[in-house]
């Protein structure tokens, strides 16, 4: 233990066995304790803070954050590994089988151009393996769990590879301005609100597909730019020794008008 505790340097071994010292008799108990179920939620979110430290170009986080990421592999690992169904080694096995079998341009006879061209090789072998005999079978194959706005745009994709698709951005344009009429003709009905809204930002995401913009990301900058405004907006009150409190709507308004003035 001691020896194991003073290394100069670790690798990717020294965490495997790590973890299954965390999760043994004499380890952790709350590691011992935990599923797959139990820290689902944990795989995600290092996912995601993963790619906050990308966003943020810090190799020092990145290397966190991607060591969490791992973490999280190694964790679920031992944890099916004591279950007897399978370990570390099974998992790093699959991942070599599908990277060669999904490069025949570069373990095989095939050679691709560009990147565009591996991809299709990668997409079409993908295909044959998931047993996708329709567009409606790729499209079932999306993870559910998804950001929202991220799945709505996998599957116009693979509905756009189908050729359902607009000739260009007008048609996705003139949908857009449909489904805001549609919504507001539930809400003056006061039924199926939630669908129609639904349906106004899948067309949202549809109309930005046609301009390669991330709905997701373009959501996100909203609501820092949002955010952003509302501080000043706070500031502003603050320095008039207003508190929002006691504030209407319309002086709150005001001072969010100057401060996108401001901008």
């Amino acid at each position: 233990m001691v020896d194991f505790v003073d290394k100069l340097a670790y690798d990717v071994y020294d965490l495997q066995k790590l973890m299954e010292l965390l999760r043994g008799p004499d380890g952790c108990p709350w590691d011992r304790e935990q599923t797959h179920e139990s820290i689902r939620r944990n795989l995600l979110e290092e996912a995601y803070e993963a790619a906050e430290a990308i966003d943020g170009d810090d190799a020092d986080n990145l290397i966190e954050e991607l060591g969490d990421v791992l973490m999280q592999v190694v964790f679920h690992a031992d944890i099916a590994s004591k279950a007897g169904r399978f370990d570390l080694n099974d998992i790093a096995d699959a991942t070599c089988r599908k990277l060669i079998r999904r490069h025949p341009h570069v373990f095989g006879s095939f050679r691709a151009k560009n990147g565009d061209e591996s991809l299709v090789f990668w997409e079409d072998i993908k295909r044959e393996e998931k047993l996708h005999g329709s567009t409606y079978d790729e499209m079932q194959s999306v993870a559910r769990n998804l950001p929202a706005l991220w799945r709505a745009e996998k599957i116009q994709a693979k509905a756009a590879k189908a050729g359902f698709d607009w000739p260009d951005y007008t048609g996705a344009l003139e949908a857009l301005r449909a489904e805001a009429g549609e919504l507001e003709n539930a809400i003056a009905a006061g039924e199926n609100i939630e669908e129609e809204l639904g349906d106004l930002i899948f067309s949202a995401v549809n109309l930005s597909r046609f301009f390669g913009i991330d709905a997701e990301h373009a959501l996100g900058l909203s609501s820092d730019k949002f955010m952003s405004r509302f501080r000043k907006l706070e500031a502003s009150a603050l320095s008039q020794g207003r508190s929002l409190r006691d504030m209407t709507l319309d002086d709150m308004e005001a001072l969010y008008q100057q401060a996108k003035l401001e901008e």
